[in-house]
């Protein structure tokens, strides 16, 4: 709903709305904040001093051991989920990880949905932190969480993720026997070195030194320790066809794949490889670039003595262009972890929280420091006892004095108007609170009007009434039709007046009752019309209906017909009223630019009305004629009761005048939609709330 003073065309005073939002440096919040800010200030400066003198050490020793119990946890759910295709059997691993840490670990679908809760059936639960400490993904491993001890390929997928590289039992006894005598044959040359299982299950030879002559060490080396198994030969093939796949969609050649997962190139003078694009992460975890390297050559060079025998030459594969390696390296990874995907875990957000995540380890305050506290401690309370003192005393000095007018208005004595001070919030204040009594003092004014009017405009219909039937019963008027003609006048005024009131009554208090369907003003316009045709010919007023030609119908409006028609009909009376003979009232329907609305306009080429009256046409028992002389004027009801029911329909009502050349009052309603046209309706019946 729009405020009153917009319908009725009134000026709110400018102190009521006309300000601005006062700039922080003047306003009280301003001047509390600032207060605040010196003390806060002091009690931070203060405190983060001592607190680093005291406890930075602590911090740090602190930070560093969750890092690295943060590190551990995660790189054993890695460990986990690169073993397993899900996260069914890990309660035990994450329990045992929070009992070792005094950490709560929880797990979670990247979605939130609860995986595995250490603290579940211990303690109410704390709600988890917004952000997750990690993700624990073994196809994109986090690598600053990552230990050193675990290295990580360039395409971060975990080396214990081997999905179907991982050997049976039987090959794996059968690679440990040639790996061992490789051992044997290094040990018997001289050179320290030991057996290892990768976590595919693959033994391998890790030398002891680095140090070592590496073509003594190729004599030993076991060609049949380095060959691919059935079940390597399978899996290899099978990312092959993944890796082919990915390079067609880019319109390559595929690539044939050795089990370190590089691919046939060309080697140069001194086993140097000629083009070789960057490593891709191998399964085998342990073998460095150098090892695969040389084994490779041992392959090459058997592969080449066997080609001699047979009269064939198999030259080095050409070295392609960069772009190639780079779009085959490319493909590798994603067909790695693509193949991965069936024996991983599916990635988890990993939070990890307890008293290790946020507390800092106690330490003992020396006397001196426990002095510096106390000291501090005390000058900063002064401090803030002095400030609150000041400030608080300018703040309660005009908050007494306006509790003092209030306190007087209460009593019903007249107060004085509260000092007003500067433009802050407290002056605005006074000055509100100043408004509000005047504003008081003129609803007390009215009210005193208010009854006076209404004891007139009763008296004089009851008083003729009297009058009236003292002198029949006197004898001095005869009972004949014009004299119960003249009661019955009087009668229908006074019953017109309560009929006014009555309704003035219950829109004030939310008690009017709407009846709500589609009403075409046009239509409704022409019976108002028709009605009071009558009464203008009778004062010699023309009244007429006018519409744009051409232009289409206004759309319906959502009203209570009866109440509309009585406010567009007490707009017409009062019109032909104040119209002298031979003048003009017209009825103009339209529909506002917007289009949203829907405007019934009642002009007339009456005397108009003075500018400084217009505030008050729609006041109770406003009449221009101060007299309250019957014969100028009605009740003063008919115009209050139009703007009640214009803000009961949604809608507005305003006049502009000109002084000797008559008026113009416009009603405008909310236009209906073609959804509400459409929507089916039953009989509604509203009640009108204040």
């Amino acid at each position: 709903m729009r405020r009153r003073d917009e319908r009725s065309g009134r000026a709110e005073p400018a102190g009521r709305t006309g300000r601005t939002r006062l700039p922080l440096r003047k306003s009280l919040l301003g001047r509390l904040l600032t207060v605040s800010a010196l003390v806060a200030s002091c009690s931070v400066a203060a405190t983060a001093w001592l607190a680093v003198q005291t406890t930075s050490v602590a911090i740090r020793q602190e930070q560093g051991r969750n890092l690295s119990t943060d590190a551990r946890i995660y790189d054993t759910l890695l460990g986990y989920a690169a073993g397993h295709p899900d996260w069914a059997g890990v309660d035990g691993t994450v329990r045992d990880l929070a009992r070792e840490s005094g950490r709560r670990i929880v797990l979670t679908t990247e979605d939130r949905q609860p995986l595995l809760d250490s603290a579940a059936g211990t303690a109410p639960a704390a709600e988890l932190p917004t952000q997750a400490s990690a993700v624990v993904d073994p196809l994109s491993v986090d690598t600053v969480l990552v230990p050193d001890a675990v290295p990580v390929g360039t395409d971060r997928v975990d080396p214990r993720a081997v999905g179907p590289f991982l050997l049976p039992a039987k090959e794996r006894t059968v690679l440990r026997r040639a790996t061992a005598r490789s051992a044997e044959c290094l040990a018997g040359m001289g050179i320290a070195a030991d057996v290892v299982d990768s976590p595919s299950g693959r033994p391998w030879v890790r030398f002891v030194s680095d140090g070592t002559d590496r073509d003594r060490e190729l004599k030993c080396l076991s060609v049949d320790g380095a060959a691919t198994t059935a079940t390597e030969e399978r899996a290899l093939r099978a990312l092959e066809q993944l890796a082919d796949a990915c390079l067609k969609r880019q319109g390559r050649t595929g690539v044939k794949l050795n089990l370190d997962l590089s691919w046939d190139r060309g080697y140069g003078q001194e086993g140097t490889d000629v083009g070789s694009s960057a490593p891709v992460p191998v399964p085998e975890t342990g073998i460095t670039k150098e090892e695969a390297i040389e084994r490779r050559m041992a392959e090459d060079k058997a592969a080449e003595d066997k080609a001699a025998a047979a009269g064939t030459t198999d030259g080095a594969a050409q070295a392609r262009g960069s772009g190639y390696d780079r779009a085959v390296a490319a493909c590798v990874g994603s067909a790695r972890r693509e193949q991965l995907t069936a024996y991983v875990a599916a990635p988890a957000l990993l939070f990890i929280d307890g008293p290790g995540a946020v507390s800092v380890p106690g330490f003992d305050l020396s006397p001196a420091n426990t002095a510096r506290i106390a000291g501090v401690t005390a000058l900063v309370l002064a401090l803030t006892v002095g400030a609150s003192v000041i400030a608080g005393t300018r703040l309660v000095r005009p908050l007494h004095a306006l509790t003092g007018a209030a306190q007087r208005m209460r009593d019903g004595l007249d107060s004085a108007p509260v000092p007003v001070g500067p433009d802050n919030e407290i002056g605005r204040l006074a000055l509100a609170f100043n408004d509000m009594a005047a504003h008081r003092t003129r609803l007390e004014e009215q009210r005193k009007v208010m009854v006076s009017d209404v004891a007139h405009e009763l008296r004089t219909p009851l008083s003729n009434i009297r009058g009236w039937l003292e002198a029949a019963h006197d004898g001095l008027a005869e009972p004949d039709p014009a004299f119960v003609s003249s009661l019955l006048d009087e009668a229908v005024q006074l019953q017109h007046l309560i009929n006014d009131l009555q309704d003035l009554g219950a829109a004030e208090a939310g008690a009017l009752r709407l009846h709500l369907e589609p009403v075409f003003v046009d239509d409704l316009l022409g019976q108002v019309a028709a009605a009071h045709q009558g009464p203008a010919d009778t004062a010699g007023v023309t009244l007429e209906v006018v519409t744009a030609p051409g232009s289409p119908p206004p759309p319906p409006v959502e009203a209570d017909p009866v109440r509309l028609r009585q406010a567009v009909s007490n707009l017409l009376s009062n019109a032909v009223r104040h119209t002298p003979t031979g003048g003009r009232v017209t009825l103009r329907p339209y529909v506002t630019k917007g289009g949203d609305e829907v405007a019934v306009e009642v002009s007339d080429t009456g005397s108009g009305i003075p500018a400084g009256d217009l505030p008050h046409v729609f006041d109770r028992f406003w009449r221009a004629e101060k007299s309250r002389n019957r014969s100028t004027g009605g009740s003063g009801l008919g115009l209050a009761i139009v703007l009640k029911l214009a803000e009961a329909h949604g809608g507005t009502v305003s006049v502009t005048s000109t002084e000797g050349q008559g008026s113009v009052f416009t009603l405008r309603l909310p236009a209906m939609t073609d959804e509400d046209a459409e929507r089916p309706r039953a009989d509604e019946e509203t009640a009108v709330r204040p």
